[in-house]
Order: structure tokens, then sequence, then C-alpha cells
């Protein structure tokens, strides 16, 4: 019986759906026991999949690269829960035959929800408030409004369109960067599209949702920062790697941005020594913005059906990301 194995550690009670689907296939779903992280020991995340003889993973952010495919000759898919695939080595995966999926419509709205979650409690000062009045203050300090200020998205994909629709329902004025954009969306809705550079120069929030690439990496640093207002805000749920810390650090601190909520970091776990958690101005989560009850079992379930339509000779186009790995493909 081929198995797959489910490695992020929010899934385990979430995935019904998909073990029955996986179950019905002819699949055993197993998950790595609690003493594995999968992140921080990829030695023994390989010593995993290699025992196992998994033939497919349903894969959170653990490292996916050579020494892996080389130790697991069996494996036939990673399918990404999500649709971010930076850990995954795209080219190495296709040179071992092996197909990397992902979960597009899966948790595009949770990730929405906590992105303006994060964008009202850092405009109200929500963090602050809660501290002060903890510590016996009842000073009501007064905060800017939400309302009628701009944010600016950076990346109109699924996400960024539904962070688009939420801050219009609060009142905001809402511009985009995106060099490939759903006309059909842009048009229903008025979209006002403009450069990078623009949208850097009229926003007052700025919020991040483009995937870490070569062309990605390190977008938000000194240059950029230096073309925003002054008192601007940013706002990151996609990947770490799109902001060079230090240089938002020095933004923080120099009072050039008012305040960063970030939900990604550029080392996961971020270190707790990291001098942008000393900073009363950043707000901060652990990578979770795409993960609530719902968003994670049709994660798990668009992931499984990924799977089975590879295993069955289906093509999955939507999901599939290295598609050079070319529709001939065959799972033996």
């Amino acid at each position: 019986m081929p198995s797959v194995l489910v490695t992020p550690s929010v899934m385990p009670g979430r995935c019904d759906r998909c073990s029955e689907l996986l179950a019905e296939a002819g699949f055993e779903m197993f998950f790595p026991p609690e003493s594995l992280d999968t992140v921080a020991d990829p030695a023994g995340f390989r010593e995993l999949v290699a025992q196992r003889g998994c033939e497919a993973v349903i894969a959170g952010g653990e490292a996916y690269d050579t020494p892996l495919f080389e130790a697991a000759p069996r494996l036939r898919v990673v399918a990404r829960a999500g649709v971010g695939f930076d850990c995954v080595d795209l080219a190495s995966a296709t040179q071992h035959g092996v197909v990397v999926t992902i979960t597009p419509g899966a948790n595009d709205q949770a990730v929405a929800e906590h992105t303006v979650a994060m964008l009202l409690a850092v405009g109200r000062a929500l963090v602050g408030a809660d501290r002060a009045v903890r510590d016996g203050s009842w000073l009501r300090a007064v905060s800017p409004p939400v309302r009628t200020k701009t944010l600016g998205i950076v990346g109109l994909g699924r996400i960024g369109r539904a962070v688009y629709s939420r801050a219009v329902a609060l009142g905001m004025e809402v511009i985009a960067c995106e060099p490939y954009p759903d006309h059909e969306f842009v048009a229903r809705h008025g979209v006002r599209l403009v450069s990078f550079e623009d949208l850097l120069a009229q926003s007052d929030y700025v919020s991040l949702h483009v995937p870490l690439s070569e062309e990605s990496a390190g977008l938000m640093n000194t240059e950029a920062i230096a073309r925003m207002k002054t008192g601007a805000i940013v706002i990151n749920t996609a990947r770490g790697g799109l902001i060079v810390e230090a240089d938002l650090h020095d933004a923080l601190t120099s009072g050039k941005l008012a305040a960063a909520a970030l939900d990604v970091f550029a080392e996961e776990p971020t270190p707790v020594d990291n001098p942008l958690l000393k900073l009363d101005n950043v707000l901060a989560s652990p990578h979770m913005a795409g993960v609530d009850d719902l968003s994670l079992s049709d994660m798990a379930e668009v992931a499984a059906r990924g799977i089975i339509d590879l295993n069955q000779g289906r093509w999955p186009e939507a999901c599939i990301v290295n598609r050079k790995v070319g529709p001939d493909w065959k799972w033996s």
C-alpha cells in the first residue's frame, strides 16, 4: 500500500476528509513522530521519508532538496499545503521526476482575514493599549483612523484580491501593483493599478502578497522604504525573505516607519533575539496567517485530491508548479 506522509504539525485532527479520500484510493496516511521537527532536523526527516518508502508527502515548511530526493527514490509527489513553494528545489524535483503541487484557493481567505486583523491591530495600536490597561494605565491615546487611509497591495493574486475586498469594506482607499492582473476583477471593482514605486509613495499601509523568488527577494529594502511615506506601516503575511530585516529595523527605530506587522520572517522560527522582536512597534505572529480549521481541512483535501489524480493518471494542471516535468510523467 503506497504511503502519504503529512508533515504540517497543525494538521493532525483536521484531516478527516483527506484521510477518507486517500484510504478510498488505496493510500496509507501517517504523520511524523512528535519527537521529530521536520524543519529543524532535515537529516531525521530524510531518514523518515526513506525508511517508510513514502510515495507522496503533504508538505509543510521543511526542505525538499537533492539530498532528500536522492534518499527517497520512491517519492513521486510533494504536495505543498498552501501556495508557497520556496522550500522546494524545483529544478532538483523535476530532475528526479517528482511532481510539486500547491493548493490554490484553499487558504487565501484565511490569509486575508489575518492580514486585515494585523492591519487593524497596528493601525489602532491595540497591542500597546492592551499592555497599558494591564499595567494600570487608562490613558486613551488617540490613533489615526484606518478608514480613509490608503492601502497599497503588492501582488493582486487570490490573497491580494481577498484583502482588497475587505479593505474596501473598511472604507480604505486601495491601490495595487500587479504585473499580471485578473482583468475581470480589476474592471469589476475599479481597481487602480500603479507601479511599485508609486504604490510605495502613496500608501499609508503596504501589504505584501507576492511569492518569494530571486526577483522578489529583498523587495522591501532601504531604497524601497525611502520611497514610502514617513509614518507608513508595512504588513507581511507572504514570505519573510521579501523584507531585508535590518533595513526594516532601521526604519522602525528612526521613525521613518510607524509600525510593522509580521507573520513571516527571514529565518523561521525566528530567533528570540531577533532585534525586530525587541521593538514595541512590531506586531508578530508565527507564520499562522493561512491556518485556521477550515483552511487546514481544505488544504489537506486539495492536496490529497492532487495526489490521487496523479496516481490515477490525471493531470491537475492548476495545482502543478513544475510543469516542465511534463504531461507524459508516470507515477511508476
